[in-house]
């Protein structure tokens, strides 16, 4: 399997950052990009939803670059610098890390199970002392939740009520139910978004409480 073409990307970003070469790319920091990267993640989402490998394809040439633009910039570092390189090499060794079952004598029964060491060996080498640390609050609203909601089963802590009625335990019926509650939201007068964030955020308290306790 040869990757020249990675390499060649490398070069091209080089050179478009270089003197002499692209004016605009030249100017660009990481904070500037940082919107690029946000629009090319939902592009390559609808890609996927529509099923559109050219599209697909494409969509992720474009997070690749973002990538790699971000990895030049770092090179540029007066105290820490870094290239794509280190990067590749710090996710590879990750990986490596993570998955004990693969790459050493661990032993798994499932999928949960890895999950499950993912997250035991991820908090060890952190060190953090929450199973909430590391998880990003400036993110959606309802991706926080879930990814509160996620640790907190994953490290065996109370995790919010479910309703009592009967809901079928999948995507379709799920989408109903959200979007009904969002139209309910929307005719009270109330933010989905504001009401879930809150929410979330009491909810990774109680978290540091129980872990308290």
């Amino acid at each position: 399997m040869a990757y020249e073409n990675l390499v060649r990307l490398a070069e091209v970003m080089d050179r478009l950052r270089s003197p002499g070469g692209c004016p605009w790319d030249a100017e660009q920091t990481h904070e500037s990009l940082l919107k690029y990267l946000l629009e090319e993640s939902y592009e390559f989402v609808e890609s996927v939803e529509s099923g559109n490998r050219l599209d697909m394809r494409e969509e992720l040439g474009d997070i690749l670059l973002q990538v790699y633009f971000h990895s030049r910039i770092a090179e540029e570092h007066g105290e820490d610098p870094f290239t794509v390189d280190d990067v590749a090499r710090v996710v590879a060794d990750k990986l490596i890390s993570r998955h004990p079952h693969v790459f050493s004598d661990a032993k798994v029964s499932s999928s949960g199970d890895v999950l499950e060491n993912w997250e035991k060996i991820k908090r060890a080498e952190k060190g953090r002392t929450s199973a909430h640390d590391g998880v990003p609050t400036g993110q959606p609203a309802l991706p926080l939740a879930a990814k509160l909601i996620y640790r907190a089963q994953k490290n065996h802590l109370a995790t919010p009520e479910v309703p009592n009625r009967e809901i079928s335990p999948d995507e379709k019926a799920l989408g109903k139910e959200l979007l009904s509650l969002i139209s309910w939201a929307v005719e009270q007068g109330l933010d989905p978004e504001v009401a879930l964030r809150k929410a979330a955020l009491e909810f990774r308290d109680g978290m540091t409480r129980e872990e308290a306790r």
